[in-house]
């Protein structure tokens, strides 16, 4: 019998404005920051408290945005700059200046995730995320942050198979990353951070995958894994990782959906504001829990 398992999922904050979407306690909005003509950091933040929002991923380091959450309660998930990666692995003294900079003067608010990179793995940073993540933890823990955890962000291009769900795997040199990375998060009970796009294996195979597979509207369950079904691609791809997990022993470290959404524009009539609201209205239903089938 399969566990449940409560997954957190971050969402795109323009999208979630534009589509009217109410959140559950676990779905956090991720808070970008390129664009033009945006509103300022408090009035974001005060949005964010008003519309319940209570998890708030940032990609790299602000001081208006950290300022404007200086007590507001929302916990965050701070990362580094990809650049930053490396650096931060070369040594506990650059890790020390990254956190004395950008974690120590904001005290006052909650971190609850530093992520090392956004979607370095695959990638040239992954290679220093796991001694950037163990030299990120010391320094956090010198300025008493025992309980702010640290990991990375992952990619679903890092899988040499994604189908069906039951031979999900990475690709050698992946796996070799992610023994050591997983095993940091074991040891430090830390989740692995993964970005879960739908839209694209749909954009990819419209002839094969059906939109409302993609966007949780399936009536039936059109996908099969031995006795497994799956009414939603957003399912299937999740257990596509557990899967590649379990392949290299580490089939319980828990994830944190680092992004997801649908597009309303870019390609033709399948990026809409309708399409964009169908899938984060289902995806958040509160109705709804993800089942992972490998742990």
């Amino acid at each position: 019998m399969a566990s449940l398992r409560n997954l957190s999922i971050f969402l795109t904050l323009a999208l979630i404005l534009a589509t009217q979407v109410a959140l559950s306690t676990s779905i956090g909005v991720n808070y970008g920051r390129n664009g033009d003509n945006l509103p300022s950091p408090q009035n974001v933040i005060s949005l964010y408290k008003k519309c319940g929002i209570k998890l708030l991923r940032l990609f790299e380091p602000n001081p208006d945005v950290l300022e404007a959450l200086k007590g507001s309660g929302i916990e965050v998930s701070l990362g580094t700059r990809n650049d930053d990666v490396k650096v931060i692995a070369s040594s506990v003294s650059a890790a020390n200046q990254w956190v004395n900079t950008n974690i120590a003067p904001y005290s006052q608010v909650n971190f609850t995730w530093i992520v090392l990179g956004n979607e370095i793995i695959p990638g040239a940073e992954g290679a220093f995320a796991t001694q950037a993540m163990q030299n990120m933890k010391e320094a956090l823990i010198s300025i008493g942050l025992t309980n702010t955890k640290v990991t990375t962000s992952f990619f679903l291009a890092g899988l040499a198979s994604s189908y069906p769900p039951s031979a999900g795997a990475f690709t050698d040199e992946v796996a070799e990353v992610m023994k050591d990375v997983t095993a940091f998060l074991l040891q430090n009970d830390a989740p692995l951070m993964a970005n879960v796009y739908p839209y694209f294996p749909y954009a990819s195979n419209p002839a094969d995958i059906k939109l409302d597979y993609a966007l949780f509207q399936s009536k039936v369950a059109p996908a099969t894994d031995g006795n497994l079904k799956y009414d939603n691609l957003f399912d299937a791809m999740v257990d596509v990782v557990y899967s590649a997990l379990e392949k290299i022993d580490a089939g319980n470290v828990s994830l944190v959906i680092g992004e997801t959404s649908w597009p309303t524009a870019g390609n033709g009539a399948i990026t809409n504001t309708e399409n964009a609201k169908a899938y984060n209205s289902n995806q958040t239903d509160p109705t709804s829990s993800y089942q992972n089938h490998y742990n």
